[in-house]
């Protein structure tokens, strides 16, 4: 299959000023809620890109575990790349991207470490084995063979057996704290929809952008 020659029109719907909340937190909960409506596989998925000092790029998928005003949650290690590019260069990027709406969410701004008793709270509901597993990796660090994990899981099954396995420091999370927002719909003939909120005098100011 020739790349250059995939095709794909978007129908769907559209989007206005009209229809928009004049909160982007607000809008984003309405997209994120038709995407949970929509069944969609994992909707939550997003893209964390962030940058050195120096400029040098990177990008992953993580899972959104939380939004709110004041920004939006995702759990990782503080000793893998993306968290030590965080904390060198706190300017990160999201993109959400639900191709069966036809939709993105960009969202630019700011990381910061959530509170110990946020990373506490969330990491007791996470499932056992993913605690075990949080404990077992040393992210983005070398390892010669997949067999060393897998030995040092069952040791720390072992070692925790009938106990609650601790959120260990090196393990939390980060709050994108939104300095823009941008709702992209998918139009025919390429003119999409974009409408960005950006901050202004404390409050928000929105534009359309050309696609």
């Amino acid at each position: 299959m020739d790349a250059a020659k995939l095709r794909q029109e978007y129908t769907r719907a559209g989007l206005s000023e009209p229809d928009l909340s004049h909160n982007p937190i607000e809008q984003f909960r309405r997209w994120f809620d038709a995407a949970l409506d929509a069944n969609l596989h994992e909707p939550n998925a997003m893209t964390v890109a962030t940058a050195t000092p120096e400029g040098h790029p990177s990008a992953r998928v993580v899972l959104l575990k939380g939004f709110d005003e004041r920004g939006f949650v995702f759990y990782t290690n503080y000793e893998g790349r993306k968290a030590g590019e965080l904390e060198n260069n706190p300017r990160c990027a999201l993109l959400f991207y639900w191709g069966e709406l036809e939709r993105q969410v960009r969202v630019e701004g700011r990381a910061i470490r959530v509170s110990g008793e946020e990373s506490d709270a969330y990491y007791a509901s996470r499932p056992r084995g993913s605690r075990l597993g949080a404990l077992a990796s040393r992210q983005s660090r070398p390892v010669e063979d997949r067999t060393i994990l897998e030995q040092r899981l069952r040791r720390l099954k072992e070692e925790y057996e009938g106990r609650e396995v601790p959120r260990p420091p090196y393990w939390g999370g980060f709050r994108v704290a939104p300095e823009t927002i941008e709702f992209w719909q998918g139009r025919e003939n390429r003119l999409h929809d974009r409408l960005i909120y950006r901050r202004d005098n404390g409050g928000w100011k929105i534009e359309r952008l050309q696609p």
